[in-house]
Order: C-alpha cells, then sequence, then structure tokens
C-alpha cells in the first residue's frame, strides 16, 4: 500500500518558505517535490484556506507563509492539506453477529483508538517552529563540522 505523504512534503514546503523572503511559485515548489504545479495548487490550497499561507498572482507573485510557525502544529497542517484517517487498519464487518468478528474488531478499535489518541497527541505538540529550530541547529553543527575539518 503506498503512503500518503502530503504531510510531510508539507512541512518541507513550509520549512523552506521559512527560509526565504520571496514567494515561491506553484513551479519552483513542483520541482522540489518532483510532481506537477497542479498538485502543489491544490495541496496549497488547504494551507491558504487554513490562513497558513497567501498566494499572490502576477509577476513576482507566489506562494508565502502567513502564519507564525510557533502556533502551527503538525496536526494543524495534518488536517489543513486534508491528510488521510491516521490508520488504514480497519474492522471486518462481513458478518455482524458472528462472536469471532465481534471480539476481534472490540480488540482492534481499542488499540487503534489508543494509537491514534497517541499520535494526535503528539502531532498537536510538535509546532513547526519546533522544526525550524531543529533544521537550523543541524546547518549550525554541519557547517561548524565542516570548518573544523576545512583546519
Amino acid at each position: 500500500m503506498r503512503s500518503d505523504s502530503r504531510l510531510s512534503r508539507m512541512l518541507h514546503v513550509l520549512l523552506h518558505m521559512a527560509r526565504q523572503d520571496a514567494p515561491f511559485t506553484s513551479e519552483q515548489l513542483a520541482q522540489m517535490l518532483a510532481t506537477n504545479p497542479v498538485v502543489v495548487r491544490r495541496t496549497m490550497a488547504g494551507l491558504k484556506k487554513a490562513g497558513y499561507v497567501q498566494s499572490e498572482k502576477g509577476h513576482g507573485g507566489g506562494w508565502k507563509l502567513s502564519c507564525d510557525l510557533a502556533q502551527v502544529s503538525l496536526l494543524d497542517i495534518h488536517a489543513a492539506v486534508g491528510g488521510p484517517r491516521i490508520f488504514a487498519i480497519g474492522s471486518a464487518s462481513e458478518n455482524p453477529e458472528c462472536g469471532v468478528e465481534q471480539v476481534v474488531n472490540a480488540a482492534l478499535d481499542d488499540a487503534l483508538a489508543q494509537a491514534q489518541a497517541l499520535l494526535v497527541q503528539r502531532l498537536a505538540a510538535v509546532k513547526l517552529g519546533d522544526l525550524a529550530q531543529e533544521f537550523d541547529a543541524l546547518c549550525q553543527t554541519k557547517a561548524a563540522h565542516a570548518q573544523h575539518a576545512r583546519g
């Protein structure tokens, strides 16, 4: 089964946007993500509707951030891009009168509900600002190592 990477890809885009003052065109973003500009515009529309990005048409236009990264969680972005259900695993319902199916479904439903609650809680706790800080620290560490290697 193919995984849905919209959340990861849009987080990638938003962090790049945070590092550049100029807007990104749909074509630039499509090239970055190895996809079609139409797919980018469709996905970015959800972020725009949620107020996380804005777009301007014409020469010099494109997509820009319009939010405070410290206030936006991974769960917020997941919802804005129309993310799929957290888990694709589901219960069977071919024979609802079957006792075996009932106990299996109850066990699966309980486990999935607990796992989803934990994941949703974690996605809500991580802010885009946290990721931006981690990226900055990574860049500084790499720069320090490169400087040290040069002597």
